[in-house]
């Protein structure tokens, strides 16, 4: 079980990050905290705005969070197949898996195993989400 309220399988404290610019983010367990402030309607994935709410800040946020967290921290993002032809991301830092939007899935467990790396180019691709990933860039930007 995770001490943190999202996917996590090992302690997060010693990752981070390798970007100075974010130095003030601390560790991702810090930055979650952060984007819980700053998640909303606008920077969700468009097919899914219309069932999200502030109790489910971390729906269709996924991806854009991945990358974001890909930037601060470094290390990889994988993705668990959804069945319907998309991916739901998570990171991996040196050897820890974990999955800042968790939540949005609520008692469901996620194969987190690495079969499934994501592109950063394949996703950003779309317009949208890339325009809703530098929404939440600048956010968090301002934010820190």
């Amino acid at each position: 079980m995770s001490e943190y309220p999202f996917y996590a399988s090992t302690a997060l404290k010693k990752i981070k990050p390798a970007d100075k610019e974010y130095l003030g983010v601390g560790d991702p367990a810090k930055l979650y905290a952060l984007l819980m402030e700053i998640f909303s309607s606008d920077t969700c994935a468009p097919r899914m705005r219309d069932e999200w709410n502030v109790e489910n800040k971390t729906l269709g946020h996924c991806s854009i969070t991945s990358f974001l967290v890909q930037d601060i921290f470094g290390g990889e993002v994988y993705g668990v197949p959804l069945g319907d032809g998309n991916y739901h991301c998570f990171n991996v830092v040196d050897d820890a898996v974990f999955d800042l939007t968790s939540e949005q899935f609520g008692d469901k467990k996620l194969d987190y195993s690495l079969l499934y790396p994501q592109s950063r180019k394949a996703h950003f691709a779309k317009k949208e989400k890339c325009e809703r990933y530098l929404l939440l860039k600048k956010r968090l930007n301002e934010k820190i």
